[in-house]
């Protein structure tokens, strides 16, 4: 790694010099603007929208557009007279419990090597931030423009986190979210059921980028001459509506099939479809005798036959 940055960690009266390396690099594919026809590389000229003429690299400035159509043109003389107190120091402002930085203000991290002369001021620090489980936040320039950044460490190494501004993040204010919508305790529970058989520890190097895989296949591919043919994949039907509680029980059962765990006892139980209880009918109340009727039956019969 080639260090950015040089410069020193004010930590009250100790100053500890350090280096500062990028932690991070994205990994993405970048591709140039090309020619179709040949391959060439696509080029822009720097054009005056006044004139028309290009413009040389030494002759721009920055200007900050009112409105209108009116400029403010600022050169490079007015940025240096700003106050950047910090230009070669990182600050240490104060130091607070981890837990109180939201992560949505962090930005970009970078690593902290000290300097040879500076190890056991930078040990110090480190691990006095272990041991009080607290952070440290300070202020720092980089790049002509001073930042908010906390102090923290990974792996036994400081890394300087740069920060947003706290105007910089946005409010979240959704009007849908201001009606009374409120989740029923059985369904609280089985949405408890589910995260719990998806718990797991988390694992980064278990996840990859699977279109930037693919893309590089087929740029190996172009290179190498041939064709890349991809499955096709099947599209999944659309779900049909289901409650909300039929979609969190099949999504627990999911879960847990695809780890090879049987589903809890009383889950179980509840999945069991309830049995229809026999209904016992009364018994009816005996048939009252016919016993007349049967003989006036034998009565008509008889006088048939005498007629016959």
């Amino acid at each position: 790694m080639r260090a950015i940055w040089k410069g020193a960690v004010s930590f009250g009266l100790v100053s500890i010099a350090v280096r500062l390396y990028s932690a991070t690099e994205e990994k993405d594919i970048r591709f140039h603007q090309v020619h179709r026809d040949d391959g060439g590389r696509i080029k822009y000229k720097r054009v005056c929208s006044v004139d028309g003429e290009e413009v040389a690299y030494d002759d721009i400035a920055k200007g900050y557009d009112l409105g209108g159509g009116e400029m403010v043109i600022l050169t490079d003389d007015d940025f240096a007279d700003l106050p950047l107190t910090t230009s070669r120091a990182i600050e240490v402002l104060e130091f607070v419990p981890t837990e109180q930085v939201d992560p949505i203000l962090y930005n970009k991290a970078y690593y902290l090597e000290p300097e040879q002369t500076a190890a056991k001021p930078y040990a110090l620090l480190r691990d006095a931030l272990t041991n009080t489980e607290r952070i440290a936040i300070v202020k720092v320039a980089l790049r002509q423009r001073e930042q908010l950044a906390t102090l923290r460490v990974r792996d036994n190494v400081l890394v300087l986190n740069t920060m947003l501004w706290p105007d910089e993040v946005r409010a979240a204010k959704f009007d849908i979210l201001d009606e009374d919508v409120t989740a029923r305790p059985a369904e609280l529970a089985m949405a408890g059921s589910l995260i719990e058989s998806m718990a797991a520890d988390f694992d980064p190097s278990s996840y990859t980028d699977n279109y930037r895989e693919a893309l590089q296949e087929v740029i190996d591919a172009k290179v190498a001459g041939r064709e890349v043919v991809q499955p096709e994949e099947a599209e999944e039907a659309p779900a049909a509506a289901v409650d909300l509680m039929a979609a969190l029980r099949a999504s627990v059962e999911r879960a847990r099939a695809a780890r090879g765990e049987e589903p809890a006892a009383e889950e179980a139980e509840e999945q069991k479809p309830t049995p229809i209880k026999k209904t016992t009918a009364k018994k009816a109340a005996p048939a009252k005798k016919t016993a007349p009727a049967k003989k006036a039956t034998t009565a008509k019969k008889t006088a048939t036959k005498k007629s016959a």
